[in-house]
């Protein structure tokens, strides 16, 4: 019954931290990110990472990026997709230069240089879902060109790095790659359709059955059900489950489905998805590669908020505004960690580097909450100067 006591040191402390994050002016996803440092192995101890925590917080990721899609505004999303492709890209090739150039200045090979730029490269978009809901920007343009730019940045990163590893002779050979390509075509060609016409039959046969919370537990199953078939098909699950809410969105079930969702997660399952994360952080052996962690985190904040912003630039958002998708594309989380894990067990991320990589990639996801608030609310002081000088100019 230990799991007990461990689920409700989770619940009580990510409540405490949230309040007191808002209470100093910030995001509540930052303290409860902090909490999992401080209760996990780095700190107190008191929280192991383990087979409950890990589907524990599968779900409530996977819940998070279904709310996500649910309060999507489908319309501005179609609107913004030009905007969306040139975050992604300008978000992918600036890190990318930015993780080579440190690797090879740290005496990396070639290959694990090449390896260590496409790690930079990944963004884990569930943080700045989170803050974004805290300020109520998630309906915003630069909330949906986010949403869509991390849908891009996933599907390009993950064939990128099929690509490299058939490259560098750890995958399955060129022939892979027009089938991974070819899948994610299919899953996305699926998805649609399945959106379109099977979604809406789904919800409109279960809600008039006999039995307690039909509606839900359809929208559950849709959920749970594009997030499997997207991880078969090789795309993230959060993506599917993004996908699943965009399509009940759409739907007469809409409200019903994301009243009744968000208590159930964020009550218990959100919480230890954000305190899985912290439970990453160990400080064992980090002495000796303390200004490696430093300059990679470094690298990995400003590539990321200038590539991403500069392809929000170059498609015309004003220069705030681009700073804010920037900033909402930082956090790394749970893609990175994968990247790093097929990267320790294929040879292309050599050992001695792992635990600095789960560091950069934890500073990321902690510093992602507040660049978004400061970057949210210089764009709301400059938009209230600008109608300051708007009126004053038409009172005179």
């Amino acid at each position: 019954m230990e799991f007990i006591l461990v689920l409700a040191l989770i619940l009580i402390f990510t409540k405490l931290a949230g309040d007191l994050s808002v209470r100093l002016g910030q995001p509540s996803v930052l303290g409860k990110l902090i909490v999992g440092v401080i209760l996990g192995p780095a700190l107190l101890g008191w929280v192991q990472p383990n087979d409950f925590i890990h589907y524990m917080a599968e779900i409530g990721v996977l819940l998070l990026m279904f709310i996500a899609g649910l309060e999507t505004d489908l319309e501005q999303l179609k609107k913004n997709w030009k905007a969306a492709f040139a975050v992604a890209v300008g978000g992918i090739i600036l890190p990318f230069i930015g993780g080579y150039g440190s690797a090879i200045a740290f005496g990396m090979s070639q290959t694990h240089a090449l390896f260590f730029g496409l790690l930079f490269c990944a963004t884990s978009v569930s943080i700045s879902v989170q803050t974004l809901k805290d300020m109520d920007q998630l309906g915003s343009r630069e909330g949906t060109t986010i949403l869509g730019a991390a849908v891009v940045d996933d599907v390009l990163v993950v064939v990128i790095l099929a690509v490299m590893m058939s490259l560098l002779g750890t995958g399955a050979g060129d022939t892979s790659i027009p089938l991974l390509i070819g899948k994610k075509l299919l899953f996305f060609v699926i998805i649609i359709a399945a959106s379109w016409f099977l979604v809406p039959r789904i919800m409109k046969w279960m809600a008039p059955l006999k039995v307690t919370e039909t509606v839900i537990t359809a929208g559950l199953i849709i959920c749970f059900g594009f997030s499997y078939f997207a991880e078969w098909m090789g795309v993230a699950g959060i993506i599917g489950a993004f996908a699943a809410g965009i399509a009940i969105s759409q739907t007469n079930f809409k409200h019903e489905v994301e009243t009744k969702l968000e208590p159930i997660a964020y009550s218990i399952f959100v919480p230890v998805f954000f305190v899985s994360i912290g439970l990453n952080v160990t400080f064992e052996g980090v002495g000796s590669q303390i200004w490696f962690i430093v300059v990679i985190s470094l690298i990995a904040i400003v590539t990321k908020l200038l590539g991403g912003g500069a392809g929000a630039r170059l498609t015309g958002f004003d220069r705030s505004s681009s700073l804010a998708i920037g900033a909402g594309m930082i956090s790394r989380g749970e893609v990175a960690l994968i990247i790093a894990s097929t990267g320790l067990a294929s040879g292309l991320l050599d050992p001695e580097y792992f635990t600095s990589v789960v560091i950069m990639v934890i500073v990321t996801t902690l510093v992602t909450p507040p660049l978004l608030k400061i970057t949210f609310a210089r764009k709301k002081g400059e938009a209230r100067v600008e109608k300051g000088i708007e009126d004053s100019h038409l009172s005179g």
